[in-house]
């Protein structure tokens, strides 16, 4: 089974936009509109690698990976947001993230972090 990528964006264009990035690479995709609606999925347990907008309304990126942590899931986290302050971005690095991408980010970088996350999760 090809490894699912499950991508949680309050913002519908950007959802489909990485979605159309990543069907493009090969991979199954699952989109999401909050991380409420991926941790109420099946995804959780399914998802080989996370792209996760850092701010949304509700339950942010950041708390979305702590929740994660603190439930013993390990799932390899890339980070997009449309203004990272640096102090966000130290956070997620230290808590495991594979990277912090800013919007717009450039594709081939993408590519780069999700062939990262999916070879540190066959290790």
């Amino acid at each position: 089974m090809q490894d699912l990528i499950s991508i949680i964006d309050d913002d519908p264009s950007v959802r489909r936009a990485v979605g159309t990035l990543v069907r493009s690479l090969g991979y199954p995709v699952l989109t999401f509109g909050s991380a409420e609606e991926f941790l109420d999925s099946d995804a959780v347990v399914k998802s080989a690698c996370v792209i996760s907008d850092v701010r949304m309304p509700g339950m942010s990126g950041l708390d979305l990976q702590h929740r994660l942590i603190a439930a013993g899931i390990v799932i390899p986290l890339i980070f997009v947001a449309a203004n990272p302050d640096p102090g966000v971005v130290h956070r997620a690095l230290a808590s495991g993230a594979i990277a912090v991408h800013e919007k717009p980010f450039d594709q081939e970088v993408l590519a780069s972090s999700i062939a990262q996350a999916l070879d540190d999760d066959a290790a």
